[in-house]
């Protein structure tokens, strides 16, 4: 099934509506025992490994990637044991090149798989020291995918180093999602060149 980008939208629209209502339904007094644990992080990230480029082949839709319709791509490169560049590229709607250049910042020396990344002219993104908003909370053992979010669980993108993957691979990568706490339902498939041209909740795929 696949979505137009006006049913993208309500989509979009429809899963920050579920997540506002989730965030504000306990009280302030209420026993947060209960409550989700942060996002955990893997337990040593290579980050020599995990440099280059990574294809966008699923993700929860946030408001500064809505513009890319297809071939969301990252390229990672090595600046300081500290930081990494950051390259973000995608195809927008209209057939033109969005890129955006950033930073990420390691937080956790220990695992190196919790950083902060941030954007020129991105509201609340700008500064290059911050919380975390990336983990590295799955890699495969060669390296050929991964599954980062964000430690609220608010954003999650699927990462491939191949545009495409096999039936196989979409029931690891679903499984992999909802063991780390998430529902596969707000995850939407990335169209890729090379890949699948539809847009539908990973718990479909």
């Amino acid at each position: 099934m696949a979505f137009s980008p006006r049913r993208l939208s309500r989509i979009v629209i429809g899963g920050l509506a579920i997540a506002f209502t989730l965030a504000c339904a306990a009280p302030a007094s209420a026993d947060t025992s209960s409550l989700p644990q942060p996002l955990k992080p893997v337990a040593k990230l290579d980050t020599q490994r995990y440099l280059g480029d990574w294809n966008q082949i699923a993700a929860i839709p946030q408001p500064f990637n809505l513009i890319c319709a297809r071939d969301t791509m990252a390229n990672y490169q090595l600046i300081d044991p500290s930081n990494i560049r950051v390259e973000n590229t995608c195809t927008t709607w209209t057939n033109q090149e969005n890129r955006i250049v950033g930073n990420a910042r390691v937080n956790d020396k220990v695992t190196g798989a919790q950083l902060h990344v941030s954007f020129p002219g991105v509201p609340t993104q700008e500064s290059k020291d911050g919380p975390t908003n990336y983990v590295v909370t799955y890699i495969a053992d060669d390296y050929s995918w991964a599954f980062v979010g964000s430690p609220e669980r608010t954003s999650a993108f699927v990462l491939s180093r191949e545009p495409s993957v096999s039936t196989d691979q979409w029931k690891q990568i679903r499984k992999v999602a909802e063991d780390r706490g998430y529902n596969a339902c707000l995850l939407l498939t990335s169209p890729t060149t090379g890949g699948s041209n539809e847009i539908r909740p990973l718990c479909t795929v």
